[in-house]
Formats: structure tokens, C-alpha cells, sequence
């Protein structure tokens, strides 16, 4: 199975504190994204407790590109809602520094998780639902694919009908799909 991506875009749930510090949820249970896939609560527990067994820990990149590392997830869990992060970009690192100038000044607004899917099924509306993955990573990203959910730097607040920038993601989430063959 190849690796695949999730992406999600948050309303004020995930925010930067003191500069360098984020935290909020990379995926939501039970809401349909624009692949048409809705991730199942319980998805992700197996691989986090592999990966805890195993001394691993989810990787934080830029934009899923694996020689971009930017940060540490400090947490990853799951909960009622959904995968919940939280962790630290790293000052140290350029890339990191310039993406929390870039969620402080709104110009970032995503997370994305990279991961293996081990079960799935498909309902009666065509939709995949995801019952167990293995979780890789989770990335900022410029596009998310779940639209309802966005990133907001702390204190600010963004207007929950954001149609042009959603049609701008479905455009591009459909090119990449014809360009992938999908």
C-alpha cells in the first residue's frame, strides 16, 4: 500500500503560542473530507502504540516532504474528536521559523497527515471509511483537504465562509488526482 495523504484545516484549533509552539487536531473523526473518505474513531491507536513500543515518534515536515523536518510533536493522541497534536517548531531550523511566521500572518492555515491505510471499508454513498492507519506524519501544509477546519494563529479570527479559498483546494486536490492517475 503507498503512502497517502489527509489534510485538515482548522477554525482557531490550532494556534501558535509564544512563537514557536503549536497544538490542535491533524484529523477529525466522523466529518467526510473532499476525497470523499471519513476517518473512523480508534483509526490511529494501534499505530500509536506500535510506534510508542518501537522508541518512533510521528514526524512534523513541511508540506509532507520528508528532507523538510520542521518541528517535534511533543503529543499525538487520539480522543472523542480526533488525532489532537501538539508539539514545537524549531527555532533552530529556517524552515520552522519561517512557518510559524507564516500561520502567525495567515498565510498557512493546514495540517496534513501521511499515512498507510491497513483497513477500510466502503459505505452504501461511496465514501471510504478509514478504520485503521498507520500514521507517518503530520505536516503544515499550504491546502488541506478536510475544509470545514482551518489554523488560526492564537488570537485571531477567521471567517468561517472561506468558499473561494475551499474551491481553490478542490481545484487543486482534483488536478493532482487527474495528475496521479486516481
Amino acid at each position: 500500500m503507498d503512502l497517502e495523504h489527509k489534510f485538515c484545516r482548522f477554525d482557531a484549533e490550532v494556534t501558535v503560542v509564544e512563537g514557536m509552539k503549536i497544538e490542535g487536531y491533524a484529523s477529525l473523526f466522523g466529518k467526510i473530507d473532499q476525497g470523499g473518505d471519513v476517518v473512523a474513531r480508534g483509526a490511529y491507536a494501534r499505530s500509536l502504540k506500535r510506534l510508542t513500543e518501537d522508541g518512533r515518534v510521528v514526524k512534523m515536515l513541511w508540506q509532507h516532504d520528508p528532507a523538510q523536518p520542521i518541528g517535534v510533536w511533543d503529543v499525538v493522541r487520539e480522543d472523542e474528536r480526533g488525532l489532537y497534536v501538539k508539539g514545537r517548531l524549531l527555532n533552530s531550523v529556517a524552515k520552522g521559523r519561517e512557518a510559524a511566521a507564516l500561520i502567525e500572518a495567515g498565510a498557512i492555515d493546514g495540517l496534513s497527515i501521511g499515512y498507510r491505510t491497513l483497513k477500510s471499508t466502503k459505505n452504501d454513498r461511496g465514501q471510504r471509511l478509514l478504520a485503521e492507519l498507520e500514521l507517518w506524519e503530520v505536516s503544515l501544509v499550504t491546502f488541506p483537504m478536510l475544509s470545514s477546519a482551518r489554523v488560526a494563529s492564537k488570537g485571531d479570527e477567521l471567517s468561517a465562509d472561506d468558499s473561494a479559498l475551499r474551491e481553490l483546494a478542490e481545484s487543486l486536490e482534483g488536478l493532482r488526482r487527474n495528475l496521479a492517475g486516481v
